[in-house]
């Protein structure tokens, strides 16, 4: 059983959007032609793909795992037509960079300027994404680097990996006044960020000896200082975040001890190709 390439691209659309319309107008189809696609594709595999639910639809059991393993076609199809155009020269091709947000913010616009004037053919994309997402659209071939940070020696799902580190990024705990310490707010309410984070929040507490009351959670680094500047609670807060948006109505100060650490990734057997390799230059140097 040969399975077509463009009805894959038809069924992991369909898969992201839950929606055969939203489906066919990322992929500049009509619903006509996006339908006759599954309805192939159903016939190709023998597997019912998917079950009409009201206006909807949704994926069968089969259709969420031949998804699954679409993505995981897919971007190992894009990642070697990129390989392949990188090889041709660093003058054409696409790198596909995930990255959190203030790394996108800081990191990446400094890189892209450097990429744009030494290989101004090359395209630069962007997917801002945690850390988790980012490494398992790297695993996929979805992504050809995948910046992430972490607190600690890093997790199992990383050992596959290899990680280049960019730099030691410092904690900040940020306040609406002076008295800015860690210890200094153990009786005040905390607010915390996307679980990295707050696993990392926790862990500064609990070295100072208490247990922080979190009263509201966001990953939103604007929401997070304006309910600071609010007066609702106290955070702590990466440099990286502060470089990317400050408001002048908190106090940040360095928490000395406890950086995130900040690794560009990448997956599979060296070398890497070439537009890959001037992209993690291009970092180091944003760096």
């Amino acid at each position: 059983m040969a399975l077509d390439l463009v009805r894959l691209r038809v069924l992991a659309a369909v898969a992201r959007h839950g929606s055969i319309t939203a489906a066919a107008k990322e992929l500049h189809y009509s619903q006509p032609s996006l339908s006759h696609h599954l309805a192939k594709l159903e016939a190709e595999t023998g597997a019912q793909l998917l079950q009409r639910v009201g206006r909807g639809v949704r994926l069968t059991p089969a259709g969420r795992l031949l998804a699954e393993r679409a993505n995981e076609i897919l971007g190992r199809v894009d990642a070697a037509s990129a390989e392949l155009s990188a090889h041709v020269g660093l003058d054409a091709g696409r790198v596909r960079l995930a990255g959190f947000s203030s790394a996108l913010s800081t990191l990446a616009p400094a890189a892209a300027a450097t990429l744009a004037e030494r290989h101004p053919g090359l395209e630069l994309s962007l997917v801002d994404c945690h850390p988790e997402e980012a490494l398992a659209m790297l695993r996929a071939g979805q992504v050809d680097v995948a910046v992430i940070f972490r607190y600690d020696e890093g997790d199992d799902e990383e050992r596959d990996f290899r990680l280049l580190h960019l730099l030691d990024d410092p904690t900040y705990v940020v306040g609406p006044d002076a008295v800015n310490t860690v210890a200094g707010h153990r009786d005040a309410q905390w607010i915390g960020g996307c679980e990295r984070c707050r696993s990392h929040l926790l862990a500064v507490c609990a070295a100072e000896g208490f247990t922080p009351t979190i009263g509201y959670t966001t990953d939103d680094i604007v929401a997070m200082q304006a309910l600071v500047a609010a007066g609702m609670g106290v955070t702590i807060l990466p440099g990286m975040a502060l470089r990317a948006h400050r408001l002048d109505s908190v106090v940040a100060t360095e928490h000395v001890g406890s950086p995130r650490h900040v690794y560009a990734a990448t997956y599979g057997e060296p070398p890497d190709p070439p537009a890959t390799v001037a992209v993690l230059a291009a970092l180091e140097e944003a760096v």
